[in-house]
């Protein structure tokens, strides 16, 4: 037995759910000058940013449940690939968190540990099916990161230049799951997958 195979994945999880994460890529916001929001535009810009923080964690936990069972090792690149990029992602929206005074999502270890089970759900049923359910997450969260662009105060310049940026990301690691093979999933599978969203989302913005 490897046993690496079982202590990385849970050192990732620690890192994700404990420690600080970390970006090679510049933060899109680093630089944009502080908005002078109110309390109620502060509230809002962080309740919204708590909900991308934690769909950052799950997508961390998605994507190593698909890559402990990934049979083909071009697929298992492409998903490490993707979780990079998440990482980033994890770090950009944690880093705002503080900057708006803030709070991670207390049940963010309970999200981890049910898109964990998830990711290695969909990736047992085999590559093409694991690219599908990548493409169609992305694809929901792309939709998502829209709506909370129009949501977000006006003058939070910094809050959407990274949500802004993770959009684009996300549409990306989509495209390259369906230029990949990716299967297209059936339609209760996706509405079971936004039903699994909305409550996500509508319980971090306040827990």
């Amino acid at each position: 037995m490897n046993i690496d195979r079982f202590i990385i994945p849970l050192d990732r999880a620690l890192r994700t759910l404990f420690a600080t994460a970390h970006s090679s890529r510049p933060d899109p916001g680093g630089e944009l000058p502080e908005a002078a929001l109110d309390e109620t535009e502060r509230r809002l810009a962080g309740s919204l940013m708590r909900v991308n923080h934690t769909g950052e964690v799950c997508a961390q936990a998605l994507y190593e449940g698909q890559m402990l069972v990934a049979r083909d090792p071009r697929v298992l690149r492409l998903l490490e690939q993707a979780a990079h990029e998440e990482t980033e992602h994890l770090a950009w929206t944690e880093g705002r968190l503080k900057e708006l005074g803030a709070r991670r999502s207390l049940l963010d270890p309970l999200f981890y540990a049910g898109s964990l089970a998830v990711g290695a759900g969909a990736g047992l049923l085999g590559d093409r099916w694991s690219l599908g359910f990548l493409a169609e997450t992305e694809r929901q969260v792309e939709r998502h990161l829209s709506g909370h662009l129009e949501r977000l105060p006006a003058a939070d310049i910094k809050s959407r230049a990274v949500v802004e940026q993770m959009r684009s990301d996300e549409g990306g690691h989509a495209t390259m799951a369906q230029r990949e093979g990716a299967a297209a999933l059936p339609l209760p599978v996706k509405l079971a997958m936004r039903l699994a969203a909305r409550v996500m989302t509508g319980t971090t913005r306040w827990i």
